[in-house]
């Protein structure tokens, strides 16, 4: 049994899981690639959220808005509009700037995330937003803004960019088959990968996102998704993992912990000097427990809502973290804790 393994098998929160051992002991070995990386355990305040590790936070300082409320025209199999509910409607400009203006007075925003459902193209028409985000950064300078681009152009990059948009962030995906079946979508691989290269031409910080087991549960185009990102000079590149519960029953299955490992494994050694984190949007239970010691093991250097025992894997194997209360595509927020061992306060100050 390698050293890894037998530490994280004695923590008690996963003394029910089932570890892939050959891929604990690769992670192992790949460890002098990691050991100088701190963790972010990120815990952005758009839901709620506490473990006996971490604690969450009361202030709404990095919320996110969506200018379409719940509504989005492509209506993917895995999404099917859910991931917008718990966002702040804001489907007019004059209240995304009344309500951005309100939290920075109530409650010292910091920050906060635009997005949207797209149209049939995979587009999010953002256009009379600009002139709010402009007014915003004019009157607010330390405040940070964080947007799902979904797909755009050269001119739509630089007009997000000319508005002050900090972070862009977009879904990067490998397989034709799957932007077809899954995103009911009729553009090819290349128009993602030309998007990227628009947004990378800016001077925003470019956090792509990759969702493993897209395709239905299936292993299908992550690699060549990770080729794409790997080619540009991004900030960060966010993996998710896939959430069957938000799509039909019996349309997708669960990713195994061990294939997303290993997703996270490969990923890190391709993007060696780039940023790779855990995103919010990951399976639930035991498998979220596995899946969060996998990306501590793997060197990912960001977890957004960790799973209980993450912290006490990043301790077991020496790895020092702090936690942000901010999104993890975007660096800001106090840096609360720093472990090992520290108690954390619920709230930064």
């Amino acid at each position: 049994m390698s050293d890894w393994l037998s530490r994280i098998e004695a923590i008690e929160e996963l003394e029910d899981a089932d570890f892939d051992a050959g891929l604990v002991a690769e992670m192992e070995r790949a460890q002098a690639q990691i050991m100088g990386r701190e963790l972010r355990f990120s815990t952005p305040t758009f839901k709620e959220y506490d473990s006996t590790e971490v604690k969450g936070c009361g202030k709404n300082s990095f919320p996110a808005f969506s200018i379409t409320a719940g509504g989005c025209a492509l209506d993917c199999d895995h999404c099917q509009a859910k991931i917008l509910e718990p966002m702040i409607p804001a489907t007019k400009p004059e209240m995304l700037d009344q309500k951005v203006r309100d939290l920075i007075m109530l409650q010292d925003l910091q920050g906060f995330l635009l997005s949207g459902g797209s149209n049939r193209r995979n587009e999010i028409r953002y256009e009379r937003f600009y002139p709010v985000i402009e007014g915003l950064k004019r009157d607010f300078p330390h405040l940070k803004v964080a947007i799902h681009t979904a797909l755009t152009d050269e001119a739509g990059a630089k007009r997000m960019e000319s508005a002050g948009v900090d972070t862009a962030m977009m879904d990067v995906i490998g397989s034709d088959e799957t932007i077809k079946q899954v995103y009911h979508l009729d553009r090819p691989v290349e128009d993602f990968e030309a998007t990227l290269a628009a947004l990378t031409a800016t001077r925003m910080e470019v956090s792509p996102h990759i969702v493993v087991g897209l395709h239905y549960g299936e292993i299908k185009g992550e690699a060549r998704a990770l080729d794409m990102v790997a080619r540009y000079p991004v900030n960060a590149l966010v993996l998710v993992v896939i959430m069957p519960f938000y799509a039909k029953p019996g349309t997708f299955k669960t990713p195994s912990t061990g294939d997303v490992g290993r997703i996270f494994l490969e990923a890190r050694t391709r993007l060696a000097d780039k940023q790779v984190l855990l995103g919010c949007a990951r399976p639930a239970g035991m498998h979220k427990r596995i899946t969060d010691a996998y990306a501590v093991m793997a060197g990912l250097d960001g977890i957004a809502f960790p799973a209980e025992g993450a912290v006490a894997v990043s301790d077991a194997i020496g790895r020092p973290w702090h936690q942000e209360h901010a999104c993890c595509s975007i660096k800001i927020g106090a840096d609360i804790g720093k472990g090992a061992g520290l108690k954390v306060p619920s709230c930064a100050a």
